[in-house]
């Protein structure tokens, strides 16, 4: 945490439907702020501040799809409509990106949201490229596909129809039970073994939910969600994730079966991880909605990261080490196999990759769109 930070004298207090409590700099920019009283009191007025809206900025894409090499995730390959998100999950792994494009990953991520409308075009294009060779593809890997403004701009809609057309496959991963709105789309695929979705379950306390993922469906609607999408033959799973040591991680086994009652066939999770600019803002926020417990909390995901707040290093970043980790895999490991769920990895429940096939004159198409 930051020297001089004073939790108490309100320096940083929570903002209605956010999650950060700050705004940290730039990592890639030199100057810095703090705030400081004047000695005029004006800090603590910044708790009756109005809600923050939020700003949708317009980006032009390069390429529709991310790919990495990484060996802790199932997928080699992503698609992502928005950068930033309206959910502000305070611990969201993806805030740093922000930064790359000149906005704090604090506020800035929950509330300047780049959306990129050209998506859907790209992905046509690439997908006719000759030589393309389909495998699963990730669809919201960095932030959620069915935030908020989904709703209205219907981008995932749009690459999920240009995905169905191609008959290439897809995994989807959303705290949202907005993925019902796309219901159609899903049954069809689910039908070719092409989609599996999987609902991210951080706890099923609404009240420490609102306060973690302020703006995500709550507990019980992603549960229901998960039952209609079992319902229709959409396969799905529940990613407990991340699990916070002396927070939320005692629910693990009832979030498990919870979700396997709601039709849930597979499951994960991941500990906490904290890199970059998470490791502040997730500690102011322990630190203004539960200041009894946050040295605590800190404490416990150090002793699962070799006494650091985060351990960068593949094979171990998702899970950490020592003893609490241990356990903690070890629980899920039980309860899983009791239970009947499965991995949420794409290549232990695999997808139809012999399907695709760019529609005719798709490949044509494209050539065209070179010229333009």
């Amino acid at each position: 945490m930051p020297d001089g930070l004073d939790f108490s004298a309100g320096m940083l207090a929570p903002r209605k439907g956010r999650g950060a409590v700050s705004n940290p700099a730039v990592r890639f920019v030199s100057t810095a702020r703090d705030a400081f009283d004047d000695g005029w009191g004006t800090l603590a007025d910044l708790a009756d501040l109005p809600p923050l809206p939020t700003t949708l900025i317009r980006e032009a894409a390069k390429s529709a799809m991310a790919w990495n090499d990484s060996p802790d995730i199932g997928f080699d390959r992503a698609i992502n409509p928005y950068r930033g998100c309206e959910h502000g999950c305070v611990y969201c792994y993806a805030r740093p990106s922000h930064a790359y494009v000149g906005y704090s990953p604090g506020l800035d991520f929950e509330t300047k949201l780049l959306f990129k409308p050209d998506l859907p075009a790209l992905l046509e294009k690439e997908l006719s490229r000759p030589g393309y060779v389909a495998r699963p593809v990730a669809l919201g890997a960095n932030t959620d596909p069915y935030q908020p403004v989904e709703r209205s701009l219907m981008i995932t809609r749009q690459v999920l129809e240009v995905l169905e057309r191609f008959g290439h496959p897809v995994t989807i991963v959303t705290k949202s039970a907005g993925v019902l709105r796309d219901l159609d789309i899903l049954r069809r695929m689910a039908a070719r073994n092409l989609v599996h979705v999987c609902l991210s379950v951080t706890t099923l306390d609404a009240s420490l939910a609102r306060r973690m993922e302020p703006r995500a469906a709550s507990p019980l609607r992603r549960l229901e969600a998960m039952r209609v999408l079992a319902a229709a033959g959409v396969p799905v799973g529940v990613l407990a994730a991340p699990m916070i040591p002396g927070l939320n991680d005692a629910e693990l086994e009832r979030i498990l079966s919870e979700s396997c009652k709601a039709g849930a066939s597979r499951a994960g999770y991941v500990l906490l991880r904290l890199p970059l600019e998470i490791r502040q803002l997730f500690e102011e926020w322990a630190q203004a909605h539960f200041p009894d417990r946050a040295a605590r909390i800190m404490a416990l995901v150090r002793e699962t990261r070799g006494g650091r707040a985060y351990d960068s290093r593949f094979g171990i970043r998702q899970t950490g080490t020592g003893a609490y980790a241990d356990m903690l895999a070890r629980r899920f490991q039980l309860a899983a196999t009791r239970l009947g769920l499965g991995g949420t990895n794409a290549r232990s429940q695999p997808l139809d990759c012999t399907q695709f096939a760019p529609p005719p004159g798709a490949r044509t198409a494209g050539r065209q769109l070179e010229l333009l």
